[in-house]
């Protein structure tokens, strides 16, 4: 069931709050079936579980958001056991950066995708993120504008879901 507070994909966008923003979701276009490097964004009602943000770049944009430290990581290899984690470098196994030089992670919000007990090659880093810039698509996760993002950041909380229908 659909809440006024959720963040809900259409195809003008996402509906949060009673406004429309327009986003971009992955190169495989939403998918049922989401596996590791489809470019797909999984389809279903997923919770938020976590904010992380550039603290050299940015004020923390919520209270509960923590920061990026120069060895975080996240995990995409299928066959690590932490696979679709938060990892810190060193670390050897196939990863994604999450302090990056541009700023698409300045601001991230965690999709409770395939997490927290992944299932190897389903997917990893569903991420909420600032896009490169419109109509540009993800690698599978939902990108905003610079001020969305930021506006969505202070009004969500921990369980808000982010609902994407087929």
């Amino acid at each position: 069931m659909k809440d006024a507070g959720d963040l809900v994909v259409t195809p003008r966008g996402v509906r949060f709050l009673g406004r429309h923003l327009p986003c971009v979701v992955g190169r495989g276009g939403i998918v049922r079936d989401k596996r590791e490097g489809d470019g797909g964004t999984p389809a279903g009602e997923h919770a938020l579980v976590g904010m992380l943000y550039r603290p050299d770049r940015m004020a923390r944009p919520a209270a509960w958001a923590v920061p990026i430290g120069p060895r975080d990581l996240w995990c995409d290899d299928p066959g690590h056991e932490e696979y679709n984690q938060m990892v810190r470098a060193p670390f050897q196994a196939s990863h994604e950066r999450l302090r990056r030089a541009d700023r698409l992670y300045d601001l991230v919000i965690l999709v409770a995708w395939n997490w927290p007990f992944a299932e190897r090659g389903r997917g990893s880093a569903i991420f909420i993120h600032r896009w490169r810039r419109p109509g540009v698509p993800t690698e599978g996760c939902v990108a905003f504008r610079d001020d969305h993002l930021r506006w969505i950041a202070a009004r969500i909380v921990p369980g808000t879901r982010l609902i994407v229908q087929p």
